[in-house]
């Protein structure tokens, strides 16, 4: 008890954020020989204590650190981990800064029945994963549907447009209907880039 203590002291001097994810996913988040933990640690600047047996991790900034949103996102990549994604998928948070991480808790909804959660996981998923499938082609963003939770990672817009879409499937709205949504915000957002990309040099 009194080495937890002087831990969690020792801390108190330095930024630190706390994250509980399943213990199941702590290997994932460790990975190979460490390699995982390792590689968040240096591209972040920080220091990941593990609780193996209850899937606490507390991330600790390095007092050379000059970015303190290092550590939220430190946060956000532990987080995502933790919630189903490949960590393949959750490194695109280190890789780009544009990138973001969203996590919709089926809970907020449905409370803990457990069987209306099944039940609109079951429509998020669609048949052999086809409605999942089609929000990530039509949205560009990465999505893991885990436990009680919705996880997407992509830019703003790609995570707002399949954040809609999952919503809507959440309010009842027929797959058709989702799909024609995902369909025309995939239009508006190539239409968006092409004008960008026409624009002349002085006006971008």
């Amino acid at each position: 008890m009194k080495k937890h203590s002087n831990r969690l002291l020792g801390n108190m001097s330095k930024p630190s954020a706390f994250v509980r994810i399943p213990k199941e996913r702590v290997g994932v988040l460790v990975g190979a020989d460490g390699k995982m933990k390792r590689h968040i640690e240096e591209k972040l600047s920080v220091e990941l204590q593990i609780e193996s047996e209850s899937g606490g991790v507390t991330a600790v900034l390095d007092e050379k650190a000059t970015d303190p949103s290092l550590l939220f996102r430190a946060k956000d990549v532990v987080t995502a981990i933790g919630r189903g994604f490949a960590p393949e998928h959750a490194l695109r948070l280190i890789r780009d800064e544009e990138t973001i991480f969203d996590l919709i808790d089926l809970r907020d909804t449905f409370g803990r029945s457990e069987s209306d959660i099944k039940r609109v996981k079951g429509r998020i998923i669609g048949m052999n994963g086809k409605t999942r499938r089609l929000i990530e082609e039509l949205s560009s963003a990465d999505m893991v549907v885990y436990g009680h939770t919705v996880g997407l990672i992509g830019t703003f817009e790609q995570v707002n447009i399949a954040r809609s879409a999952v919503q809507m499937l959440i309010g009842g709205s027929q797959h058709h209907t989702v799909y024609r949504f995902l369909q025309r915000k995939r239009s508006e957002l190539k239409k968006q880039m092409l004008e960008l990309w026409e624009k002349p040099e002085d006006e971008k």
